[in-house]
């Protein structure tokens, strides 16, 4: 009987071992391309950008100062708002009831007032002794753009300078562009917080912290009296919430007409 030879046997068309090599080394490098990108751009947030903001804050307060000493001061009438309830006078209100507890109408008396300076220029100076970031002062500027905030502090407009009545706001970022607020969450009612503007030194005092939404609006209206509201990014790193600070002034040019 013949000898009969086997069929070869067909081998399974597989990757060979040089391209499942080659596939795993262009992932890894994909990878740490990746993480070095990702790296840079958090050094870049964090570092670089709080580097560029703390050198310019020289040139931020040379421009408020130059503010302080352009800017229009003048007087106005100030009408505190009437005591509220019934037949109670509220320390500061400025008014007095009648025999039929309704509020009588308070004596206007004379406030200062400045001039509202440009969009993205310096007109003020923060200083928080308690936290040393602000111990020596940080500039604010007028507005909160994106653009205004990598600047210094931003005053929002729409809200009253600091120093008259109302609520003046002022934000600030707490990781990035030099983090002026970085460390605001320290703070507890009693704390001082110092504003200068054109008019004078306004001294404020801590009353509340809270956390908010950042669809939370309502922090910024209007108040009786004179207040200072801080708001800032929470927790750090992250946009998902907002760290409110509500301080009441305590001394400055006006805080005698508006709380006598």
């Amino acid at each position: 009987m013949d000898d009969a030879t086997a069929p070869p046997v067909e081998e399974s068309a597989t990757p060979s071992r040089g391209t499942v090599t080659r596939a795993i080394r262009a992932a890894g490098w994909t990878s740490i391309i990746a993480g070095l990108l990702i790296l840079g751009f958090v050094v870049q947030q964090l570092f670089v950008t709080t580097w560029f903001a703390e050198q310019h804050q020289v040139a931020l307060e040379e421009e408020a100062l130059e503010h302080f000493a352009v800017a229009e001061v003048s007087t106005v009438q100030y009408t505190p708002a009437p005591a509220s309830g019934t037949g109670t006078v509220i320390p500061g209100a400025g008014g007095s009831t009648n025999d039929d507890d309704i509020p009588a109408a308070a004596e206007p008396r004379p406030i200062l007032v400045e001039s509202t300076a440009e969009t993205g220029t310096a007109f003020a100076v923060i200083r928080i002794p308690k936290i040393e970031r602000l111990r020596d002062g940080w500039a604010v500027v007028e507005g909160v753009s994106v653009r205004d905030l990598k600047n210094g502090a931003g005053h929002m407009p729409d809200t009253p300078l600091p120093g008259l009545p109302g609520n003046s706001v002022i934000s600030g970022h707490r990781t990035t562009y030099g983090a002026p607020f970085n460390a605001v969450d320290v703070l507890v009612p009693g704390d001082l917080i110092e504003v200068e503007t054109a008019l004078g030194i306004h001294t404020y005092e801590v009353r509340e912290l809270q956390i908010v939404r950042p669809t939370d609006v309502w922090v910024t209206d209007p108040r009786e009296g004179a207040w200072l509201t801080l708001t800032t990014c929470h927790p750090k790193l992250s946009s998902r919430q907002r760290l409110i600070v509500f301080a009441e002034l305590v001394d400055g040019p006006n805080y005698e007409a508006i709380y006598t």
